[in-house]
């Protein structure tokens, strides 16, 4: 009885991983099509062939669907990165090319990172569920616990809190390059982990 109710119990999630992950996929070529203002989830729930209230179930807002959009990629892609940054002989190094990448996939997203952003950061403080986790947060605290086994940085803070702030100035660095027009992404973030990385130049 107890393991027929487990793979039940794995049946319907998977299910709802594939109903969410259609509706995101509907709402993302939508999104690409006509802009994501101009999307509603009306309309994503029509070219999704599915109820309004099977839609707003799995996502109260169009932010949400974003997100797990995004969040989706994050986690399909980052093996392999991560995999190659491996291959890199100091750490320093594969935070930089980290970075590097990322600034190339941010401007691939430009469009949609505003709202992205506005939305997780609307989000801060609530509990933590696996579809509010991009996940960076892991990938940060393993280069940084890395770089401490290796030498190559201090042990002196605790490497899951240096992530945290680490994670916030990828934040910042993002924000003032989506709302500053002219700038270079690739310039903030070398700016950004060179701060993180070496702080203030206190004489």
């Amino acid at each position: 009885m107890k393991n027929s109710s487990v793979a039940a119990s794995g049946r319907r999630e998977r299910k709802r991983q594939q109903i969410a992950d259609h509706l995101a996929d509907t709402a993302w070529a939508l999104f690409k099509m006509h802009g994501f203002d101009a999307v509603t989830m009306e309309r994503v729930a029509d070219v999704a062939d599915v109820a309004k209230a099977t839609l707003y179930k799995h996502f109260p807002v169009k932010e949400a669907l974003l997100r797990h959009r995004i969040h989706r990629e994050l986690v399909n892609e980052l093996p392999m990165l991560l995999a190659d940054l491996a291959k890199l002989p100091t750490v320093v190094q594969r935070l930089h090319e980290f970075f590097r990448h990322s600034a190339e996939w941010s401007v691939a997203h430009r469009d949609y990172l505003a709202p992205y952003l506005r939305f997780c950061l609307g989000e801060v403080g609530m509990r933590e569920t696996p579809e509010r986790e991009s996940g960076l947060d892991s990938v940060f605290t393993n280069f940084i616990s890395a770089g401490q086994l290796s030498g190559e940085f201090s042990s002196a803070q605790n490497a899951a809190l240096l992530a945290y702030y680490l994670q916030y100035l990828h934040l910042a660095a993002l924000l003032r390059w989506l709302h500053t027009p002219g700038l270079d992404l690739n310039t903030e973030f070398d700016r950004m982990l060179e701060l993180f990385l070496h702080g203030l130049d206190i004489k």
